[in-house]
């Protein structure tokens, strides 16, 4: 496996790239490119290798990290995909392996992953609590939302970067979709003032935030 990743290496990518995951080890990044690991991972899907290759753990390569997540995020059987997930979440070292592990069978058994995602926002990794916010912004801001999910990211504090730029980010997604039942978490200031003014800065660079929204948010900003 590992040299057929380095057979997809695109060295001007991997140059550019280490300067994009600040928390991984520059050696081991080999420089594939996002479409051809999800290549990769799509042709591997359910094979006796893809099998093989996800119970390898820890992975000497920031790219097999990656690929790891893509197979992930191909698996069918909901309860096989929760248990690799699980497996998989403490090895996570960089936002871009734990953003881009995204599994499509997630979407129908909600109930049982609120479930899992409250028990991981109590994680004391970092990236854990990352995901969990993570995929409470992507599946429960639509028509599954409820006002006590802001609550629930409202109330983490961390000292971590990666952890509070997605409690950000969360607030600002749901300000465009949930406007009416995220603003007074800013109105009230139930966030850190980090986290708070990144939201904020996310919100008003957001094409699905009405200019009058932004201008309001404007005068929310703390100092």
């Amino acid at each position: 496996m590992r040299e057929e990743l380095f057979k997809l290496q695109d060295v001007e990518y991997r140059d550019f790239q280490k300067k994009l995951i600040p928390t991984v080890d520059p050696d081991t990044v080999i420089g594939v490119r996002t479409p051809e690991l999800r290549k990769l991972a799509k042709q591997m899907r359910g094979t006796p290798e893809a099998d093989a290759f996800l119970e390898v753990l820890p992975h000497e390569f920031f790219d097999e990290n990656q690929l790891h997540a893509f197979l992930i995020s191909e698996e069918k059987d909901y309860d096989r995909c929760i248990r690799r997930v699980e497996v998989f979440l403490p090895h996570i070292d960089n936002w871009a392996t734990c953003d881009q592990m995204s599994p499509k069978v997630f979407k129908k058994h909600k109930d049982d992953l609120l479930t899992r995602i409250r028990k991981w926002m109590k994680s004391d990794h970092p990236y854990t609590v990352r995901f969990a916010i993570g995929m409470l912004m992507q599946h429960y801001l639509d028509d599954d939302f409820d006002s006590i999910y802001p609550e629930m990211v409202s109330k983490i504090r961390s000292e971590e970067y990666y952890v509070n730029m997605m409690i950000a980010w969360y607030f600002a997604t749901a300000l465009a979709k949930q406007y009416e039942a995220a603003v007074p978490y800013l109105e009230k200031q139930k966030l850190d003032v980090w986290s708070h003014n990144k939201a904020i800065q996310k919100a008003r660079e957001s094409y699905r935030i009405t200019s009058e929204q932004k201008e309001y948010l404007k005068t929310l900003k703390r100092t």
